[in-house]
């Protein structure tokens, strides 16, 4: 009997429930958290070696995204908001920029491991 390994991934589908916030507050920027349900597929996943590979390679991937999209947003985004916000809009749009290249990696590289298998 093989024991079932947990996988941790899934976890990230918690991040939805701050969703809940814009219920309570008025606020209609809260749902955006919504997105992070997507990852309630992941708890019937079982992490084997090429799942790890993946997201090893989707999350650097999602480092670089990141790294390389903080210095144009900090420019664009002191035109647009002035220094005063302009630190604070950057990271979080370049945060926002590493979380869509992460989930992006991550479905192109399971479609290519599915196509794969079915050839």
């Amino acid at each position: 009997m093989t024991k079932q390994r947990f996988n941790a991934l899934g976890l990230l589908s918690l991040l939805a429930l701050v969703a809940l916030a814009g219920r309570l507050t008025g606020e209609p920027g809260w749902y955006g958290f919504l997105g992070f349900a997507y990852y309630l597929r992941y708890f019937a996943v079982q992490p084997d070696e090429l799942f790890r590979q993946n997201l090893q390679r989707s999350a650097t991937f999602a480092f670089l995204a990141e790294m390389v999209s903080l210095a144009p947003l900090v420019f664009l985004c002191l035109g647009l908001y002035g220094p005063g916000k302009a630190a604070a809009a950057a990271f979080a749009l370049s945060f926002a920029v590493s979380i869509f290249a992460f989930t992006g990696a991550l479905q192109l590289l399971e479609w290519r491991e599915r196509k794969g298998a079915a050839e």
